[in-house]
């Protein structure tokens, strides 16, 4: 039997041929229907593509969303705002209207996708509107100036692809010297705020045909106003612009927007009657924005990696929007995309590489200042806190209160739901492992900053280690303990679990001047947790950190010295010349350990 690849025609048995049948059937390699050719072409995978038509011409893979567009249609508001976390699909979703609605679609783009099946929808709607598309996310700046200058040349890009109004014939004089300013750079304030308006009133003219707006991360320019000063400011040019634009807009068929937060209506939507929050706890809408688990097998499945699915499942998944469950896109793709180039790679947190986090920061900062260890802790462990929430706010109050913080940490996407109570109070949770691990890291940061103020206890702590007083390291290493978040049974694993305590003692040790500390240093017939080096007292250290499961102390720390032993970890130490080894199993459970030490001499 003949195939043809990408590289040309290969032979195979026909005794081979089952095999082949068994491939996924959109896969990596897939029979050609009515022919003896297999296609070894798969679908690249779409990490940052945010344009729809480039994923659809360009041979992207694409997790169908397009059902949206009935359901926008079907449940109709003149303006809807639809808030999700970042890193959720908004742009996506966006770029996707677009190409669906604006005059001279390429309708062939939808070929084969839900939307398509609608055939009464698409006759009526597909390519029937002129569509005013802006995103508001490169409005970033360090004062109001430059970003008002940003603003000016977002409807100046805009603008330009209308440029045919100048020529039409159904504009008067007046129409197009209304026009004109739109594409310069010297637009004054009027201008600027009514440029939206007066483009869905040219092109309605023109088209005889009302427009559509959409309105990309409508808030990126709020949040960067708040951080720099010059908040209000930014808040009075984009209620005006979306005044404006918005209401009572007889030009207006309806208008979409999206971004993180739900600002509060009296900040830039003032008297904005016609606005439809569609946001996390709403249930209309709420598949479209992330991926459901059907979708993610699906994807794994057509990159062959779907033996990751738990992984994947444990680190991304969680999020709860409306009534469903649903992982964050950014971390499938960027995971499946590392996957094809290693399937061994273990997850790793790629939504914390797209912003500071600082929110977390700020949370467990409050810790003991109208938040107890005990509510992050439980969060950490794996379990829920009962919180009201307000999805309602404006930046510059965000971090005025825990409540506010709380309400930011959910719908920011740091916290999830899991079912309300009363009625009223939202049950809160970390959604997944890679979230838990930015809580952690956060926590693990404040610690270490913490016990850098402490000389003297530090001080005491690693002299008790050098002279081997495993009584005293144990009575420290508890105090420090009890400083510090801990986590619990319930949510990681046991290595995750080692990795925290591992995490807290070296965050200590690499605080002592004038002593060498090694994590996981190569030993011996494997790897030993902590190598320390005391050069100027001739004496080395190995240390071995083990969780204690059920405070099953003791025991762990005999195995964790039977470890030290066999695996020879303290080889290197001896061919260095180190007079004096001191080897120590550290059994920790909670918020308390056990330490027991063998001497060499």
């Amino acid at each position: 039997m003949i195939l043809t690849t990408l590289g040309g025609e290969l032979e195979i048995s026909s005794s081979a041929w089952y095999e082949l049948e068994d491939l996924p059937r959109e896969g990596a390699c897939r029979r050609l229907e009515n022919t003896g050719r297999i296609d070894t072409k798969r679908k690249k995978i779409p990490v940052g593509i945010e344009s729809f038509e480039k994923i659809r011409r360009e041979g992207f893979f694409y997790v169908d969303k397009t059902a949206m567009i009935r359901e926008l249609l079907n449940k109709w508001s003149e303006v809807n705002l639809f808030t999700r976390p970042r890193r959720f699909g908004k742009s996506l979703n966006m770029s996707m209207l677009k190409a669906f609605f604006e005059i001279g679609t390429d309708r062939t783009l939808f070929d084969g996708l839900e939307i398509s099946r609608e055939t009464e929808l698409c006759e009526k709607y597909m390519g029937k509107f002129p569509v005013i598309s802006v995103s508001m996310k490169g409005i970033e700046a360090d004062d109001y100036e430059t970003a008002r200058n940003l603003a000016v040349k977002m409807i100046n890009e805009e603008a330009r692809r209308f440029q045919y109004l100048l020529e039409s014939d159904r504009l008067s004089r007046e129409d197009k010297d209304l026009f004109s300013p739109l594409m310069k750079n010297d637009m004054d304030d009027e201008t600027l705020c009514c440029s939206l308006r007066e483009l869905t009133e040219l092109l309605q003219k023109h088209h005889g045909q009302k427009a559509i707006v959409l309105i990309d991360e409508y808030d990126v320019p709020l949040a960067k106003a708040n951080e720099r000063g010059y908040y209000n400011q930014m808040v009075g040019l984009i209620r005006n612009l979306f005044g404006q634009a918005l209401k009572t807009n007889e030009h207006l068929y309806f208008a979409v927007l999206t971004g993180c937060l739900r600002v509060a209506k009296e900040s830039i939507f003032t008297g904005l009657n016609n606005l439809k929050v569609l946001s996390i706890t709403t249930v209309r809408f709420d598949e479209y924005f992330g991926f459901t688990d059907d979708e993610v097998m699906e994807m794994l499945k057509y990159y062959g990696v779907e033996q990751r699915y738990q992984s994947v499942k444990e680190w991304y998944d969680g999020y709860r929007f409306g009534n469903v469950d649903v992982y964050c896109p950014w971390d499938v793709i960027s995971y499946c995309d590392d996957l094809t180039d290693d399937p061994e790679m273990e997850p790793k947190a790629y939504w914390l590489n797209t912003s500071g986090n600082d929110v977390v920061r700020r949370f467990v900062e409050k810790a003991g200042n109208g938040l107890t260890k005990g509510e992050i802790e439980d969060l950490v462990a794996g379990e829920t806190v009962v919180k009201e929430i307000h999805e309602d706010l404006t930046y510059n109050r965000l971090y005025d209160s825990i409540d506010n913080l709380w309400s930011v940490l959910f719908t920011t996407g740091y916290l999830t739901q899991r079912g309300k109570q009363d009625g009223k109070n939202i049950r809160l949770a970390i959604p997944n492992m890679e979230i838990r691990s930015i809580f952690t890291d956060q926590i693990m940061a404040m610690f270490k900053a913490d016990t850098g103020k402490d000389g003297e206890m530090l001080q005491d702590f690693c002299e008790a280690l050098q002279t081997g007083d495993a009584q005293e390291a144990e009575r420290l290493f508890t105090a420090y303990l009890a400083r510090t978040i801990s986590i619990r049974d319930t949510f990681a694993k046991k290595p995750t679990k080692e990795n925290f305590y591992h995490g807290i003692l070296l965050g200590i040790l690499g605080l002592k001047n004038g002593w060498y500390v090694k994590s996981n240093k190569e030993s011996g017939d494997g790897y030993s947790d902590i190598l320390i080096k005391i050069e100027s007292e001739d004496i080395g250290i190995i240390i071995e950190v083990k969780y204690a499961e059920n405070a099953k102390y003791d025991t762990v720390c005999r195995e964790a010295l039977r470890q030290i032993e066999e695996a020879g970890y303290t080889e290197k130490l001896k061919e260095d010349g180190f007079r004096k080894i001191l080897k120590y199993g550290i059994a920790c459970y909670r918020k308390k350990c056990r330490v027991m030490v063998k001497k060499e001499e």
